[in-house]
């Protein structure tokens, strides 16, 4: 309905009959435009070779937004006669609204606000550098939400202020308002603040960095002091860039947790008297904020060197992943709980958060922090960023708080983009730009009269794994740019196909500039199934336009056009898959089989994984295929979010079986638990079952356990496999208080 209204807004604006929309409505996906605009009318190309831009002082910061950037197009210039105009929209419109009238040598924005017009040079900015010309017509777009934003941590690794300019490009070209800088952490601190000049001189490194990944055993570390800080001048410099392309930077101050690099530089600020050192590994750490009057004080101070730098009306101020554990074995804490008559823990923290809030309102400003806020009472104005899933914006909605949602289901941009196995090392998890593409934003669970609170959402990039600019492009870019047209357009709109075409484009475009952008347009994966009485088979899904797809196998030792759907697993070994289009010849994507008693059984689930977890259903734990031990994700892992594994199979005859196989993934870092228990069944009718063996305390010395368990006489046709998630995470670990992941891959019956 937006959408149409629109046109008509605009029709009346261009003088367009009411005929037109038809019209309209069917040339929008022309020009791959991304976000794709509402409206698009054209009539040819436009004979301008230039865009000249008024000498007015008004027109500086459009000009600035062109010129001033990484990503160059069509010349620009200043003179007293333009041929580049702004106007205001005839008709009344909300924040962010344009229209670009591109005559045959003028062009026209009208937009009644700062946002639109930004908006607009955005659209112009793309529609020239990727083309090299501007065509003739009227384009027209609408935001659907207020707050469109990217994250980026510069505290688990550094980026000079080029790169830190080059990203905000990014967020421009991609019609990105809010730019979430994330400016301290356990593993450095990141700007300057002249009142404490040891922030800079030890808080700002650390000795060494953790190499490989966290979960690694042993772990090793690369020996080299590590670190870097944006001076107040340089920090001032990027925020003013930023301006100049109408992103608000926020900056984010970590407190009460992830303050270890603070520490290290005033260790008087912690509840124990001990040296702290800045963390040179990721993760989550004991060392927090003791809340001390002292460590109120250090913090307003830093806040009030943070305010001048900044003019958003937000400071973000973390507030996650806090552990209690200082704070319970502190005697000052636990006298301050009991003289403010706090609950516990989580009501000091509340405590703290609530007094830092009142301090920065007395600033005019508002904060921002991570949905543990909500934890023992939310303070009266902030808002909600919600990370751990939905349910604490909806918490906070129906509280009458604002929200930006996050939640690492769609908008955690550090995980795999992909399950190829050449893709560069990142946290875990899974997340495609598909996926990406298919959120919004809103709850359905949230009252129609609570959307209001819903601001926006946000791509958030940690850096744990990017060590250098380079991973930063690679992970970042094209899930930057479907974010966007969640952003941008309302769920009816969207056309993922349409999407994936112009994506094509810009990644030509992104190559042509030598940035490392990801492509994954000739990627395939390959889905192994099972089917009952009958085995595995490879499902090829829709794999990329006009491609066809080859294979080698154990014996197909050639690569072959001749894949015929389904392709069956019959052989033990080695076997690959790509696709080919032309001469261009995507990624190989191999698998190894191994045959067993399972993959012809029928595997039912009592408890669903996690969607995000979700592998290929059921069939990833019987189809033949052992998962991965550096990551989690993908077609292959389960992941169980505080459920137990209830795994019946059904075999299609009374079948002997020697032994149980089964594997479970070892991350206690990433909130992953072995089982506390697994116990196996049998039944004679598929009703009654009984217990045949169980083993209690699952150990694993790596990241992943296999657990076998052996037989002697045993035959049946119902068999039952149980792994009892090991509850919630004790105190003192990471994610403390939650409940904890159950990971299992493959269950081989021998």
């Amino acid at each position: 309905m937006k959408n149409i209204i629109y046109i008509l807004l605009l029709c009346s604006i261009v003088s367009c009959k009411q005929d037109s929309i038809k019209n309209a409505l069917e040339t929008k996906a022309n020009l791959a435009l991304i976000p794709a605009p509402d409206f698009i009318k054209l009539d040819g190309d436009s004979e301008l070779t230039e865009l000249v831009f008024s000498v007015d002082n008004s027109a500086d910061k459009y000009f600035n937004a062109l010129d001033q950037s990484s990503i160059k197009g069509f010349p620009i210039s200043r003179s007293a006669n333009p041929n580049l105009t702004f106007s205001k929209l005839t008709q009344p419109s909300t924040g962010g609204h344009f229209v670009l009238e591109i005559g045959k040598s003028s062009v026209k924005v009208l937009a009644d606000d700062e946002e639109g017009k930004f908006s607009a040079m955005s659209r112009l900015l793309q529609l020239y550098s990727m083309t090299g010309k501007l065509p003739s017509g009227v384009i027209g777009s609408a935001p659907r939400f207020e707050y469109r934003g990217m994250h980026l941590d510069v505290a688990r690794h550094f980026y000079s202020v080029d790169e830190v300019k080059k990203y905000l490009d990014y967020l421009f070209f991609y019609g990105y308002n809010k730019f979430h800088w994330h400016l301290t952490e356990d593993q450095g601190w990141r700007i300057e603040i002249k009142q404490y000049p040891k922030l800079q001189e030890v808080a700002a490194f650390r000795d060494e960095t953790l190499i490989g990944h966290y979960n690694d055993v042993p772990q090793k570390y690369d020996g080299k002091k590590y670190g870097g800080f944006y001076t107040q001048e340089e920090v001032k410099d990027i925020v003013n860039y930023a301006s100049n392309k109408g992103i608000e930077v926020i900056p984010e101050i970590e407190l009460p947790g992830h303050s270890l690099a603070a520490l290290s530089a005033y260790p008087e600020l912690g509840c124990e008297d001990k040296e702290y050192k800045a963390a040179t590994k990721w993760g989550v750490f004991d060392d927090i904020y003791c809340p001390t009057e002292a460590t109120f004080k250090f913090l307003e101070n830093v806040m009030d060197e943070v305010i001048t730098l900044f003019p958003s009306k937000y400071i973000h101020i973390g507030g996650d992943e806090a552990p209690k554990t200082a704070w319970r074995n502190s005697k000052f804490c636990q006298d301050l709980i009991a003289k403010e008559g706090l609950k516990d823990e989580h009501g000091l923290q509340s405590y703290f958060i609530k007094r830092m809030e009142k301090y920065i309102n007395s600033k005019g400003k508002s904060i921002i922090g991570w949905d543990e806020i909500l934890e023992g009472g939310l303070a009266p104005n902030a808002t909600v960023m919600s990370w751990r899933g939905i349910e604490g914006g909806i918490e906070a909605a129906n509280a009458n708080h604002n929200v930006i949602m996050t939640p690492t289901s769609h908008c955690y941009f550090d995980y795999y983009q992909s399950n190829h196995k050449d893709e560069p090392l990142a946290i875990g998890g899974y997340l495609s730009v598909e996926k990406v593409y298919s959120y919004d934003p809103i709850p359905s669970e949230l009252p129609v009269d609570k959307h209001k609170h819903i601001l926006g959402a946000q791509g958030n990039l940690w850096t744990e794994y990017l060590p250098t600019f380079d991973n930063v492009e690679y992970m970042v870019l094209t899930r930057m740019a479907a974010l966007s047209e969640v952003l941008w357009k309302s769920k009816d709109q969207k056309n993922f196909q349409s999407f994936k075409n112009n994506l094509s484009e810009h990644i030509d475009f992104w190559k042509s500039l030598d940035v490392n952008v990801s492509d994954h347009r000739l990627d395939i994966s390959p889905k192994v199934l099972t089917k009952f009485g009958e085995g595995p088979y490879v499902d090829f899904g829709s794999y990329p336009e006009g491609a066809e797809l080859q294979f080698v196998s154990p014996f197909q030792k050639l690569w072959s056009n001749e894949v015929k759907t389904p392709f069956s697993l019959t052989e033990d070994g080695y076997y690959s898959f790509r696709a080919v289009k032309g001469k261009l010849e995507g990624r190989s994507s191999p698998l190894t089989f191994t045959n067993h008693l399972g993959t012809k059984a029928s595997l039912l689930l009592k408890n669903p994984p996690a969607e995000q977890y979700g592998g290929v259903g059921a069939s990833s734990l019987n189809n033949g295929i052992i998962g991965p031990i550096e990551k989690y994700g993908g077609n292959e892992w389960l992941g169980f979010n505080g459920d137990d594994l209830e795994a019946e199979m059904i075999f299609p005859d009374i079948t002997e079986i020697t032994s149980i196989d089964v594997r479970f993934f070892n991350a206690n870092g990433q909130w992953i638990y072995l089982p506390k228990r697994i116990e196996i069944f049998s039944s004679k009718n598929g009703k009654t079952y009984e217990s045949l063996k169980s083993l209690d305390n699952v150990k694993a010395r790596g990241k992943v356990a296999n657990l076998k368990i052996n037989f002697k006489d045993l035959k049946t046709k119902y068999l039952k496999v149980v792994a009892t998630n090991y509850g919630k995470i004790p105190q003192g670990k990471q994610g403390e208080g939650n409940r904890a992941w159950l990971f299992v891959d493959e269950i081989s019956i021998n």
